[in-house]
C-alpha cells in the first residue's frame, strides 16, 4: 500500500450520532464512496470519533478501512456480491401515512438522543436529516416523511451519496425500538446499501424500515428511501447491536 492510497480525514463534530461519535450512516457512505468495489458492506468495530483525524486506506480487495490514532481498526468497507440485493422490500407507506407517523413520533418521542444528525429533534432541515420515524398503524413498519434542506445539497442540487447512506441508518434504530422493544443506545454494527437514483435536496421523501431478524442483543433491519410518489431511491440492510450497558 502506498502513501497515495492513504488519506487523513476528520468527521466534523456536527455530523455526530451520539455525542462525540460520528454518524454511522455518513461514515459508511464515505467509505463506500472511496472503495473501488461497487457493492460493499461497512462493518463498524469501534466508535469513530468526530473532530479527530483518522486514516482512511484503500485495501487490496477493493474495499477500504478506517483506523484511529493508535492504528486500531474503526470501520471497514468489505466488498460483497450484491449489497442489500436480496432484501424483500415491503410496499412503501403513502406520504400521508409517513407524515402521520412522523407527527406521532414528534408528539411523544422515546427517550434518547435528541441531537443526532440523522434523527435528532433539535436539528433543522439545514443541519440534519430529521428522520423522525414513527410506527405506521396496521403495518409492521416505521416511517417518516421528510424533505432534505437545500443547504445539504452538493453539486447540481443533489443530496451527496454519503447523506443518502445516512438516510438509511437511523430508521433502523426506530424499527428496533418501536417494533421490537429495544432500549435506547443501540449502535449500527453493519450497513450495506444500494443507491438506485439521484436524490434531490428539497425533494419530498419517505424513509421506512422493518424488522428482519431479532436475537439477544442483535437485530437486523431493512430500510428504504422513496419519493413521495413511491419511486424507490435507495435500500439497505443493517445489523444493530444493543450494548450491554444499554440493557
Amino acid at each position: 500500500m502506498t502513501d497515495s492510497e492513504i488519506e487523513t480525514i476528520t468527521i466534523p463534530e456536527h455530523l455526530h450520532g451520539y455525542s462525540g461519535v460520528a454518524f454511522g450512516g455518513y461514515v459508511a457512505g464515505v467509505l463506500a464512496g472511496r472503495a473501488a468495489a461497487k457493492d460493499v458492506r461497512v462493518d463498524f468495530r469501534r466508535p469513530v470519533p468526530t473532530g479527530q483525524p483518522v486514516r482512511l486506506a484503500v485495501t487490496a480487495d477493493g474495499g477500504c478501512s478506517l483506523t484511529g490514532g493508535a492504528q486500531e481498526l474503526l470501520a471497514a468497507a468489505v466488498p460483497v456480491g450484491s449489497a442489500a440485493g436480496a432484501v424483500e422490500i415491503p410496499r412503501a407507506p403513502s406520504w400521508a401515512e409517513a407524515e402521520a407517523a412522523a407527527a406521532a413520533y414528534r408528539a411523544a418521542p422515546p427517550d434518547g438522543q435528541t441531537d443526532c444528525f440523522g434523527c435528532g429533534l433539535d436539528r433543522t432541515p439545514a443541519t440534519g436529516l430529521r428522520q423522525h420515524c414513527g410506527a405506521v398503524p396496521g403495518r409492521a413498519l416505521v416511517a417518516t416523511a421528510w424533505t432534505p434542506g437545500t443547504e445539504l445539497a452538493g453539486p447540481e442540487g443533489l443530496l451527496p451519496p454519503e447523506l443518502v447512506w445516512g438516510a438509511l441508518d437511523c430508521p433502523g434504530n426506530a424499527a428496533g425500538r418501536l417494533l421490537d422493544g429495544r432500549p435506547a443506545g443501540a449502535v449500527t454494527a453493519a450497513l450495506a446499501a444500494r443507491l438506485l437514483r439521484p436524490v434531490h435536496a428539497g425533494e419530498r421523501l419517505i424513509s421506512f424500515s422493518w424488522m428482519l431478524t431479532s436475537a439477544e442483543r442483535k437485530y437486523g433491519v431493512g430500510t428504504a428511501v422513496t419519493t413521495a410518489d413511491g419511486e424507490l431511491c435507495a435500500t439497505a440492510e443493517a445489523l444493530w447491536v444493543v450494548p450491554r450497558t444499554a440493557h
